[in-house]
């Protein structure tokens, strides 16, 4: 188990004393690699809370760059990182609030190879993408993989969060809630987003990235979180995993 230094006991003392992480269990975060896909609305507040959380070592992914409409929801990029990489500007905000952790970052788009090799050696996948025809491909890939997948979604004033462990039997993965077939890619610069929705949206992904690798509570795996802002709705959804699941399914 790794050791922490004095300097980081106080960093992490806020959650050293809750009995559920402890000294073992922070230990084991900083021993830990997430990675997150998309350094948007939803990627920031992931990448900036499992930072300041004292994950070890993040790989962040996202080819696009900043531009003027993103910083309304964008919380880790500023006015100074227009034209920058989105995975290169997150870099700079995380390290600038835990300047402790190795960040990695990839650039480019995420061919299946790639893709492969980047879950490979994380020990979670965070989904923080914004079009269907990613989300099937990390989904498929962390299946192979068997690695868990945090998944989130936000558009308008509402967003939606899983956990999926479909390499599990008796667990649903992103297609049992998904068909490719029939969904369009309705994106934030065409329906809008309030900005705090990606917040929340990904803030509840942080805190689930950090239960599934502390093995703590229950978690969302065979559940869907809905969440309405302007009714202030919480729904919690059952989701089965689907026998017939070309990707997920036991022979």
């Amino acid at each position: 188990m790794m050791d922490i230094q004095d300097d980081a006991l106080l960093r992490y003392s806020r959650q050293i004393m809750l009995p559920q992480v402890g000294y073992e269990g922070q230990a084991k975060l900083l021993e830990s690699h997430a990675l997150v896909i998309g350094l948007g609305g939803l990627g920031c507040p992931i990448a900036l809370y499992l930072a300041a959380a004292g994950v070890g070592e993040l790989t962040l992914a996202d080819f696009d760059t900043v531009e003027l409409s993103n910083l309304q929801r964008q919380i880790a990029h500023t006015t100074e990182s227009l034209g920058a990489n989105k995975a290169l500007s997150a870099k700079r905000a995380c390290l600038a609030l835990n300047p402790h952790i190795q960040i990695n970052t990839a650039t480019e788009k995420l061919a299946n190879k790639r893709l492969l090799e980047l879950i490979a050696k994380a020990d979670i996948v965070l989904d923080a993408s914004d079009n269907y025809t990613t989300r099937f491909a990390i989904n498929d890939a962390c299946i192979q993989q068997k690695k868990p997948l945090i998944s989130g979604a936000a558009i308008r004033m509402e967003a939606q969060i899983s956990v999926f462990k479909g390499y599990l039997t008796d667990k649903p993965c992103y297609r049992c809630l998904y068909t490719p077939e029939g969904h369009d890619d309705e994106t934030c610069s065409e329906s809008g987003v309030l900005a705090p929705i990606v917040g929340v949206a990904g803030s509840i992904q942080s805190v689930e990235a950090i239960k599934v690798l502390l093995g703590l509570g229950e978690d969302l795996s065979g559940q869907l979180l809905l969440f309405d802002a302007l009714a202030m709705d919480w729904r919690k959804l059952k989701l089965p995993k689907d026998p017939a699941c070309p990707t997920c399914k036991r022979d």
